[in-house]
């Protein structure tokens, strides 16, 4: 029986993207449950049997940076992230490494990006396989990194939207006609754009949901006081399970105009709910939304304005029922299932 060992490091702040990721991953392994095949999951001591007794966990530490951990009585070890300063140290061991996006691309030039390029063409020089969370990731890591011959494998993420049925109205909506968007509140995800949005229509309103402290959210703030729209954008900050689910129901659509993204979860999640999505054209997003979400092109107001009404006059329930199929495709036991399945053949 093959072992393998699961890298779930990024636990130790379970509410992150990455740490979204592990979960839902071991929660799939665990209903799904394994015989050919003996999970370890090297996580937080604080995790431990997250994801029941039926499996062996290992304590993580920092010390492991410096003596890393055993790998000899592995036949796999699974990085579910490209940054993982945790990787196998017997050379027999097959590494399978997950790669979500290359955004560090974006965020520096210089030599810090050939830093961080260098580093992680290391851990892809130790990988016996790379897996992608879409195939605009594939696309960049061929073209920023030497694969030399190795096997790349899309396996999709899931749509992790929980269904609250009895969700109601959070105290901090208190307007009749809202869009909604979600994520960490940077540049890179090009929030402002949306502003000529409330400009043209006094009656809408824009919910963030995010981390409202940044630099980035104080001058999104600014900028619509200046643009006089102040009132009709709201920053509740980071919201729980209920009141998402609340949003995502009742809003009159989802927006993201995000300029790089490695695989956009929010789209999925709005998608599921039968919502009109307006997304940029930009890196994963059409691939994600499909034919059924809208798109803008460019950024310019009138643009803006006009692709989005556009659509909204354009959506029907049939799209709504469209959108719905759609993600189905995206589900955490369909990546389970496909990870498992590499597992037995690496």
């Amino acid at each position: 029986m093959k072992k393998v060992l699961v890298e779930m490091e990024k636990l130790k702040n379970p509410n992150s993207g990455l740490g979204q990721f592990c979960i839902h991953l071991g929660e799939q392994f665990q209903k799904l449950k394994p015989t050919d095949l003996e999970l370890d999951f090297y996580l937080p001591a604080i995790q431990k049997n997250t994801f029941g007794e039926d499996f062996h966990y290992v304590k993580h530490t920092t010390l492991h940076k410096l003596i890393p951990l055993s790998s000899a009585d592995y036949d796999i070890w699974h990085c579910l992230q490209q940054d993982s300063h945790y990787l196998p140290g017997n050379k027999k061991t097959k590494l399978i490494l997950t790669i979500h996006d290359l955004n560090f691309l974006e965020k520096y030039k210089g030599s810090k990006q050939k830093r961080k390029l260098k580093s992680l063409q290391k851990r892809v020089n130790r990988a016996s396989v790379i897996t992608v969370i879409s195939k605009f990731t594939e696309m960049i890591v061929r073209e920023n990194l030497e694969l030399n011959d190795k096997p790349v494998h899309v396996i999709t993420n899931g749509n992790s939207l929980k269904v609250v049925n009895d969700a109601t109205q959070p105290e901090f909506v208190r307007c009749d006609e809202f869009i909604f968007s979600i994520g960490i509140i940077s540049p890179k995800k090009n929030f402002h754009v949306l502003l000529p949005l409330l400009q043209a229509n006094k009656q809408l309103h824009l919910i963030i949901a995010g981390n409202n402290t940044s630099d980035y959210a104080h001058r999104l703030i600014k900028s619509a006081e200046n643009m006089g729209v102040s009132a009709q954008l709201h920053l509740p900050g980071i919201i729980n399970d209920e009141n998402k689910y609340w949003l995502y129901k009742n809003c009159k659509a989802f927006v993201l105009p995000s300029l790089t993204e490695g695989f956009g979860l929010p789209v999925v999640e709005a998608m599921s709910m039968g919502k009109p999505v307006f997304l940029s054209n930009l890196t994963s997003l059409p691939e994600i939304g499909g034919m059924e979400a809208y798109y803008w092109k460019n950024f310019e107001p009138h643009h803006i304005i006009e692709v989005f009404e556009k659509g909204i006059n354009d959506f029907t329930s049939e799209k709504a029922s469209g959108s719905i199929e759609w993600t189905k495709q995206f589900s955490w036991e369909n990546a389970a299932k496909a990870y498992l399945k590499l597992y037995s053949e690496v």
